[in-house]
């Protein structure tokens, strides 16, 4: 029996002790980490520090805050915005007044057309008038761009008037040439640019021309003129066509506070005018004035599209100028381009630009001629004040010298 009792409490012992092995090896094992807390989603996000907006640089980039909807509640987001670019500011010119303004720029005219003058008056001073010598003044006349008509008959007044003069003093003979040249040019025709119809408002003029001639420039340097005299002008950009036209008007524009109508590259020319037109009226403007594609004499679609144009315009009004532009130097290929262009539009007016430098003077009395319209600008130079109203007599003076 007490083996039996002492068996039970060598066994209880041992059991004891191995018990207490396992529960000390399982308290040395580390805990695992807690289950996270979920967000309080009471709490508003605590907003981030922003400088004060005057302390900003002006060229550095702005930041604001933004909110993003995230799942734990919205997270403040800095977004930065680019610097704010101020545009240039135009300042207005004021153009110089254009009264007077072909005389103002006689000498630089007589610099380039002195030639002409020179030559024929060196040739009618000669002792000796024989039929060699008018053949050279015809060929003088000839080669300044004059025309065979008018050259005929310039020469065959020349030649009646010296031989009833009798004696030739330069002076006599520089008042004969010049009495001569003015009335071949004439000066019984309206050379002013209509802008400014009795029954209504705005006056519309439309510019054509060949590329190269000049056209939108003088587009844009007649706008001057008009500013100079007291108008107010709106331009249309209708010449789509050429890269960078619209542009390039605008700039002249915007110059003397003009305002420009454009329209998309390559888009619908009559649309712009059509357009410009409308503007004009609605902003009661004395003057519209539009720019048109530089049409090749040789594109017929071309030239249907400028008589599209004049169409177009004519549903709000009639025009009340049309101005063709040609370039001095180019001589009788000037005048090709002129036949073309009236044939598609009424030319009221020629102005003729580059009229200095290599320019022959005589141009002038053969595309009046041409046309049966007279000159009404001339263009001297590159500056922009340098389009001027046509006088007869201030071009004759230049062109045979003092």
């Amino acid at each position: 029996m007490e083996t039996i009792i002492l068996a039970v409490v060598i066994a209880v012992v041992v059991l004891g002790a191995l018990g207490g092995l396992i529960v000390g090896s399982r308290r040395r094992k580390p805990l695992p980490p807690p289950p996270p807390q979920a967000p309080d989603i009471t709490a508003p996000p605590a907003e981030p520090h922003v400088g004060d907006e005057a302390e900003t640089p002006r060229d550095e980039p702005r930041r604001t805050i933004e909110e993003v909807d995230l799942p734990g509640g919205p997270a403040p987001v800095v977004v930065e915005e680019p610097p704010v670019v101020e545009a240039p500011e135009i300042e207005i010119e004021i153009p110089e007044p254009t009264a007077g303004r072909l005389v103002r720029l006689r000498t630089r005219l007589s610099r380039s057309q002195n030639a002409l003058g020179k030559g024929l008056l060196t040739l009618l001073s000669r002792e000796h008038l024989d039929e060699d010598t008018w053949e050279e003044i015809e060929d003088t006349l000839l080669t300044a761009d004059v025309g065979v008509q008018p050259t005929q008959e310039l020469v065959e007044r020349l030649r009646e008037r010296v031989r009833v003069l009798g004696t030739r003093t330069p002076e006599e003979l520089r008042g004969l040439l010049r009495e001569e040249l003015v009335k071949l040019i004439g000066t019984d025709v309206d050379r002013t640019v209509r802008t400014e119809p009795e029954d209504r408002k705005p006056g519309i003029v439309m510019v054509v021309g060949v590329n190269g001639t000049g056209k939108t420039t003088t587009t844009g340097k007649l706008a001057r003129v008009l500013v100079a005299d007291g108008r107010s002008v709106v331009l249309g950009a209708a010449d789509t066509f050429r890269a960078a036209a619209a542009d390039q008007l605008q700039t002249w524009g915007e110059r003397v506070g003009a305002y420009t109508v454009r329209g998309p590259e390559a888009g619908d020319p009559a649309s712009v005018a059509f357009d410009a037109v409308k503007e004009g009226k609605e902003m009661g403007v004395d003057v519209v004035l539009i720019d048109t594609a530089g049409r090749l004499h040789t594109k017929t679609g071309l030239m249907d599209e400028l008589g599209k144009v004049k169409r177009v315009v004519e549903k709000h009004a009639p025009l009340d100028e049309v101005l063709l532009v040609l370039d001095a130097t180019t001589g009788q290929n000037g005048l090709v381009q002129a036949r073309v262009f009236a044939e598609v539009v009424d030319i009221t007016g020629i102005v003729l630009t580059k009229l200095d430098g290599t320019a022959k003077g005589g141009i002038v009395i053969a595309v009046q001629r041409e046309l049966g319209v007279p000159v009404k600008l001339v263009g001297l130079g590159e500056g922009a004040d340098d389009l001027a109203p046509f006088e007869p007599e201030a071009f004759v003076d230049a062109l045979i010298g003092e």
